[in-house]
């Protein structure tokens, strides 16, 4: 079973740590892209508008797009597979409310769910593979920053982490030079829906959330505007906002 641990945080003073931290994040890559909020949506009509979104976004139909949204609790598999991660059966799982997905993503078995702010960036990334994931550590380095927390990246660990503790997941796709899949924030997610799985499959270290860390509950429509802002700084862009809670692609 994975440890989560639930001991309630010291206070977080805040420190120039955090902001030292965002700074030495990658440089801009000047692309300018729509954003597009979608409110709460299931897992599978978010995949299938993702999907079409990639292929406009490929064929030049549409700007780079970082969709928002807050997902159902599901359990999705990316390219490593992962379900020897998984810390009760999948018939359990789905009983308790869970959907089960196999992914296109990198990485192992990862959960979403509500409390979580995820964020799909669909953004032209051609063979910078590995500039573009630490240009999302770095965007989402920023936002912890701005709560006073040092968050972090961690050589061979795709996220960003408070210790040993990961608030961001990170896991992406490329097709046709196009990313997409991205980055799910903990902001107040449920930890105990983490101890059906071995996040990430890494048995050693814990979850935790921007709640849990700053001893208080904190909102999605708190964070979002400081996520869009720390994208706009790092890849280059300036753009409105769309509220689409009732998106279907």
């Amino acid at each position: 079973m994975v440890h989560v641990n639930v001991v309630p945080p010291p206070s977080i003073e805040p420190t120039a740590a955090g902001a030292d931290r965002a700074r030495q994040a990658p440089p801009r890559w000047s692309i300018d892209f729509e954003v597009r909020d979608l409110g709460r949506l299931g897992y599978l009509a978010a995949w299938d508008l993702q999907r079409a979104v990639h292929a406009e976004v490929a064929d030049g139909l549409r700007p780079p797009t970082l969709l928002l949204v807050e997902h159902d609790p599901v359990i999705t598999f990316g390219r490593k597979g992962g379900r020897e991660h998984l810390l009760a059966s999948e018939d359990d799982l789905r009983a308790r409310g869970f959907a089960l997905h196999d992914i296109e993503r990198g990485g192992d078995v990862t959960y979403h769910g509500p409390g979580q702010l995820v964020g799909y960036p669909i953004f032209p990334v051609g063979r910078r593979v590995r500039d573009f994931l630490r240009g999302l550590e770095g965007a989402l380095v920023r936002v912890l920053a701005q709560y006073g927390i040092a968050g972090a990246g961690s050589p061979g660990y795709a996220g960003v982490w408070v210790g040993e503790e990961k608030v961001v997941a990170i896991g992406v796709a490329i097709q046709r030079q196009v990313a997409f899949h991205g980055f799910a924030m903990n902001v107040h997610t449920d930890l105990s829906h983490f101890q059906t799985i071995v996040p990430c499959g890494i048995a050693d270290r814990g979850v935790t959330s921007l709640s849990r860390l700053l001893g208080r509950h904190v909102p999605l429509e708190e964070v979002k505007p400081r996520v869009i802002a720390a994208f706009r700084h790092v890849f280059g862009a300036a753009t409105p906002v769309s509220n689409e809670e009732d998106a279907q692609p």
